[in-house]
Parts: structure tokens; sequence; C-alpha cells
């Protein structure tokens, strides 16, 4: 085949390819040609002449003892020549000299010609292929964005990306919310498979919490350029979510910053997920301190860590007054719950017992001020 080069990098081009990816995809195709329409059992090598800009393919076979053992194996006897019989053509060669046989592809006509078309087009493909799975490999929890193109009867929303199409499960969508064809929506990349059957299959989601961080990331310039830092992040989609966030620097307020003037930000990102409500909590290392924030808008008295045998955070034991419970547990528990989530603590609510022991305290200092009366009259 003549400018194999040039040919290599035409393909490079269009493709959007590595060309010595391709040069080594070529070379595979001419091996695997050669093997189905010479002789399977050979031993092939493909090289690049760069001055003649051909592909050189050369049968390898390799000079053993006469006694060897390669040479009763019928699977690989085919690439080894004993010593005498390689001297009889070259009374020069040794032990484990290479012999090389050269082979040309359109000596074997149209049928050899096809079955190269075909080899070079599958293995072309497979480098697409596998340049697009490890494209999308690397952006799992990245957000993508595209355009609806198709709608299933399992309500999957098909979106086209780039130069694939992903899919957005029912399951990973936000409750309530509907798409039709031509949407353009924003989501994550999830997971990424790739398998014979169906090729690669890209599967988004709006529904993790990576995907609240990324659109902060998008909406807050603080948050993107890391000035500001989401250390945790958990969420009910389109209910609630909680964000703790961190400042790098002294004078960035982190809560203030990703709420914006008037809640601008928040209220902006909060739309994108159908009015999902968006709680942002300062964060600390001192765990009372951060399961108290987490418990907001509840107003806590007391928070006691219990550790486990490993000495590592277990669960958080809250104190509060008994008119707070309702507010710490939330609608439906979604306050808890968020709390756990966040802290990766079970908690467990204990109402404050104060004012009826103050009540008690009381009584009792009556009781001794009476007795202490009815002994000084007596």
């Amino acid at each position: 085949m003549e400018k194999i080069l040039d040919i290599i990098d035409a393909i490079a081009h269009e493709k959007g390819l590595q060309p010595e990816q391709v040069k080594e995809a070529l070379k595979t195709a001419f091996i695997q040609t050669a093997k189905r329409v010479i002789n399977n059992k050979f031993a092939f090598e493909a090289t690049i002449d760069k001055e003649t800009k051909t592909m050189l393919l050369n049968q390898t076979i390799t000079v053993v003892a006469n006694e060897d053992e390669k040479l009763q194996d019928p699977n690989i006897a085919p690439a080894y020549i004993s010593i005498s019989d390689a001297r009889a053509y070259d009374n020069q060669v040794e032990l484990e000299d290479q012999l090389q046989i050269e082979h040309k592809i359109e000596d074997y006509g149209r049928t050899a010609a096809s079955s190269l078309h075909r080899e070079i087009e599958y293995h072309i493909q497979k480098l697409v292929e596998d340049d697009i799975f490890n494209k999308y490999k690397s952006k799992i929890g990245v957000l993508v964005s595209g355009r609806v193109t198709r709608v299933d009867e399992k309500s999957s929303t098909y979106i086209e990306v780039d130069e694939i199409r992903a899919v957005l499960p029912m399951k990973n969508r936000i409750k309530g919310e509907f798409f039709k064809v031509g949407d353009h929506i924003k989501a994550v990349v999830r997971r990424v498979n790739m398998d014979k059957e169906n090729g690669i299959q890209i599967e988004l989601s709006r529904t993790s919490p990576k995907f609240l961080e990324e659109l902060l990331s998008l909406e807050v310039p603080e948050i993107a350029d890391g000035t500001v830092i989401i250390e945790r992040c958990a969420r009910i989609p389109g209910e609630r979510a909680k964000i703790a966030l961190i400042s790098t620097h002294a004078q960035v307020d982190a809560v203030g910053a990703t709420v914006g003037v008037k809640g601008v930000r928040i209220n902006a990102v909060s739309q994108e997920l159908i009015g999902e409500n968006i709680d942002c909590i300062e964060f600390t290392s001192i765990p009372e301190l951060f399961v108290s924030r987490t418990m907001s808008p509840a107003i806590i008295s007391h928070v006691q860590i219990i550790k486990d045998a490993a000495g590592v955070n277990e669960k958080a034991i809250i104190t509060l007054p008994a008119d707070q419970k309702s507010k710490a547990i939330g609608k439906s528990g979604i306050n808890i719950r968020l709390a756990s989530m966040l802290t990766g603590l079970n908690i467990e609510l204990v109402e404050n017992n104060s004012k009826t022991n103050k009540e008690t305290g009381e009584i009792k200092e009556a009781k001794d001020g009476v007795d202490a009366l009815q002994a000084l009259f007596s």
C-alpha cells in the first residue's frame, strides 16, 4: 500500500486521533489480514518504511536447533525453522537468528484487499470508541449539557452530548420534572460502560449531590476558583439540600459568597433544581459544633459525640428544648436525615428537661424554708 504515512495522517486528523495510535492500528490490521488470507499460524511483523511511505509485511521465522520441541508443535511450528533447513538457503545463519520473508497483501487478490479494508475500519472504529470511552470516563462527576433527542416508554431521556448519545434514566431525574424532544438540559456523568453488544453507554444524573456541587461551581465564581470549597454535600432531590462550605481566604465569607446578594446565586441554582431548598452551612472540624449547625433551623442545647470501639465518631446525642424538636426533625424527617447524611453520624434527639428540674428545685427550696421556720418557732 503506497503512501501509508499520508493515510495515517488523514485518518488521525479526520477522527481526532493521535497519529501514533492510528499507525499501530494499521499495523495490527495488516498482521490480522495476513493471518487470515495467508496462514494464521505464521508469525508476521509490520513495519513502515519512512522513505517510501509504504507498509512492509514480513513473515518472521526463528532459527532453532534440529531437535527443538517447538518444531514438533503444529500450532507454533510455522514460526520456527531448524538450523539444518535454514542453512540449506544460507549457510551463515546461526541459532536464534530471525529470517524475514516479505509478503504483499495485493498479491493475494481482491479478497485480501477487502479483508484488509474491513480490518482497518474495525481497528480505527475501536480506536475511536476507546478514545470516547476514556474521555467520558474521566468526566464522571462532571457537568455536561445537551439536547433531548428521544424519550422512551420507560421515561428514560436520551440526550445528545457532543459526539455521543447519553441516557438520563427516570430514577436519576428530579421528581416532578419532565422533558420533551428539543429541550436543552444539564446533568452530571454518573457512569460510563462499554460492552461488545451495546458499545459505549453513558448514564447521566440530576439527583446526585455532585450535580448540585457542579451547578454551584457554575454560578459562584468563588467556588469555581477554589476560594470557597464545598466540603460536604447532602440532598434529597427536589426537596431540600444541605452544603457545608469552607473559605480558604480570611476575607471571604463562604456562606455569604455562595448565597449571593439577596440570595440571587443560590436561587438560580434552586430554580435549576425545581425549587429545591438549599441550606448553606459553614464547615468546622469541631464535630459538636458542626452537628449543631447542620440541625439548623433548630436551636440546640447540647451535643454529645459517641465513639465506637475503634475511636471513630459514630453517633451524636443532641439535647434540645421540646419546642425545637419538630424543627430538628423537619417535615417527614427531612432535616434530621440530611444532617445525618452530611455528618455521617447516627443522630438521637433528647428533649431538654431543664424546665422540669427548675420547677422541682423551686418546690424543694420552698419546702426547706417551711421546715426552717417551723424549727425556729418550735
